[in-house]
C-alpha cells in the first residue's frame, strides 16, 4: 500500500488558441476535472497497478463529493474527512508550449488536525509520499508529521515532492532544510529551481534524492536518464507521475536509475494530453 496525504481539489484547466490578449477576449479550451498534488499522484499510482490511498479533508459540498467518487472510480481508496468550508480549486493555465501557471484556492483541505486521523488508514502502508505543500501550513502541517510517524512505526518509507519554489520560499528554507534532516526521507523529487531555493547540497536531503529536468528527464547521483521526445500539451500533473511511477518501481525493487528510467517515460506520456491525471 502507497499512501499520500493533502489536496484533493477541482482544476480549472484553461488551453488559450494563443497568447492572451489584455482587455480582450480569446478563445480557449476549459476543462474540469480533479486536481491537488496529493490525489494527482494517488491517481497515476493506481492506474500503474498499485494500491493507494489519499487521507485528505474536503468541503461537505457537491464539489468535494464528485471529486472523492471520481478518484474512487480510479482505483483510489479516499479517507476523507469531511469539512464544512468548501473544497478549494486550482485555475490551470497552459501556454502555447505545455508550461503553465497556476492560481491556488486550498479550501478545506489545510485544515486537517492530527486528531482527524484513523490509526487503521495507515496499517500496512510500505511508502508515505508527502508533497510539501502538505507541510507549508498547520494544521496540515501538523497532521501530515503525525501520519509520517504513524508510517515510520509501522515500517514504511517516506518519499517527499518539493512542490514549489514560492512555497518553499515563504514556508523558509531554513526550516526545509529542517525538516529534510529530521524527517529523513528515503526518496527526494525536486526540480533544479526547488533544490537551489533550499540552499544545501541535494546529497544531504534524502537516501535518494532525484532532480526533475523537465524535458531533459532527470538526474540521480549525477547521472542524467534522458526523456523521450514528445510533444508538451500539458504540464500538469507530470511531476506528480513522474513521482509515482519512480516510488511504484522503487517498491518493487528497482535501482534508483531503472526507477528514474521508468518515471520518465511515464511523465512524458503524461504531458501529451491535458489535465493533471492519467486518461
Amino acid at each position: 500500500m502507497i499512501l499520500s496525504i493533502g489536496d484533493l481539489l477541482l482544476d480549472i484547466t484553461i488551453v488559450p488558441d494563443g497568447p492572451l490578449r489584455p482587455d480582450d477576449d480569446r478563445s480557449a479550451k476549459i476543462g474540469v476535472g480533479g486536481g491537488g498534488q496529493a490525489a494527482n499522484f494517488c491517481a497515476w499510482a493506481a492506474a500503474l497497478g498499485e494500491p493507494v490511498r489519499l487521507v485528505t479533508r474536503v468541503g461537505d459540498d457537491d464539489r468535494g463529493r464528485r471529486l472523492v467518487s471520481d478518484l474512487e472510480a480510479k482505483g483510489v481508496e479516499v479517507c476523507p474527512v469531511w469539512a464544512g468550508e468548501p473544497t478549494g480549486a486550482i485555475a490551470v493555465l497552459v501556454g502555447v508550449d505545455g508550461a503553465n501557471a497556476m492560481a491556488t484556492q486550498r479550501g478545506a483541505s489545510v485544515g486537517l488536525r492530527p486528531d482527524d486521523l484513523v490509526e487503521a488508514w495507515f496499517d500496512g502502508v510500505k511508502l508515505i509520499h508527502v508533497p510539501a505543500y502538505s507541510l507549508f501550513l498547520n494544521p496540515l502541517g501538523q497532521a501530515t508529521r503525525a501520519a509520517i510517524t504513524l508510517v515510520r512505526d509501522g515500517g514504511g518509507m517516506l518519499s517527499i515532492d518539493l512542490s514549489s519554489v514560492a512555497g518553499l520560499q515563504e514556508y523558509g528554507p531554513t526550516r526545509m532544510a529542517y525538516d529534510l534532516a529530521r524527517l529523513k526521507p528515503e526518496l527526494l523529487f525536486g526540480t533544479e529551481a526547488e533544490v537551489a531555493a533550499i540552499g544545501i547540497p541535494v546529497e544531504h536531503m534524502a537516501q535518494v534524492p532525484v532532480i526533475k529536468l523537465g524535458s531533459l528527464g532527470c538526474s540521480v547521483f549525477g547521472r542524467l536518464i534522458p526523456a523521450p521526445v514528445v510533444q508538451h500539451v500539458d504540464v500538469t500533473g507530470a511531476g506528480d507521475a513522474f513521482a509515482a511511477a519512480f516510488c511504484s518501481a522503487w517498491l518493487r525493487g528497482a535501482t534508483p536509475v531503472a526507477a528514474a528510467e521508468r518515471a520518465v517515460i511515464v511523465a512524458s506520456e503524461a504531458v501529451t494530453r491535458t489535465g493533471g491525471r492519467p486518461g
